[in-house]
């Protein structure tokens, strides 16, 4: 299958709450991930478009829920990230009921890309925040990233270090993709599963 071509991407909208993004008649992908985990790079490189999503070297810089529109026909959602962001309580209480919220009440939501650090060994933040989507019933995917700033041998060993941290309270594991965004490796297979997740959405929406 060839992968799918990505003929235009540009910025929308953000939204402070999920009622107020735009309609829900294409296909969205959401991505998030502990701030600093590369998620702007990787949009970026998903969609060939350096100048889409903002990179920043200050944690905790996407505050809102930012939609990118991809060839006219689905959505890409950039979700603040869990973790580190220097806030007050009050904030991160809100941040967290505007994620929730839009994760359990938007229904062309197809699938959460959840980015992890792969130089890291399992983080309880990202087992505590897998958890809560299996709670939720909400599809998501594993996305290892920065797989270029190790050896192949570390990366390897966290991937499968996460898993099996995972396994222990799982059934079934969900997919996962290494990615890199300085290879652009890993972009293939994922744009494959949206593609073939676009596909799924047009046959639901034509039941119904």
């Amino acid at each position: 299958m060839d992968t799918m071509l990505i003929r235009s991407s540009s910025y929308i909208i953000s939204s402070p709450d999920y009622t107020q993004c735009p309609p829900p008649d294409k296909p969205e992908y959401a991505f998030i991930g502990r701030s600093n985990v590369g998620k702007s790079s990787l949009i970026n490189m998903l969609c060939q478009n350096e100048k889409l999503a903002k990179t920043s070297n200050t944690p905790g810089k996407t505050r809102l829920l930012n939609h990118f529109i991809i060839n006219d026909q689905w959505y890409i959602v950039d979700l603040p990230g869990y973790g580190f962001a220097k806030v007050s309580l009050g904030e991160r209480k809100r941040w967290e009921k505007m994620i929730e919220d839009y994760l359990r009440k938007r229904e062309n939501l197809m699938n959460v890309f959840v980015l992890i650090d792969s130089r890291h060994s399992p983080q309880k933040l990202d087992l505590e925040f897998v958890n809560e989507l299996g709670k939720w019933q909400i599809p998501f995917c594993l996305v290892f990233t920065k797989a270029d700033k190790e050896n192949q041998r570390t990366v390897s060993a966290n991937v499968k270090a996460f898993l099996g941290k995972m396994r222990e309270t799982w059934q079934f594991l969900p997919l996962h993709f290494v990615t890199s965004s300085v290879k652009t490796m890993g972009r293939d297979k994922i744009l494959q599963h949206i593609e073939e997740m676009n596909a799924e959405f047009q046959v639901g929406n034509a039941d119904n």
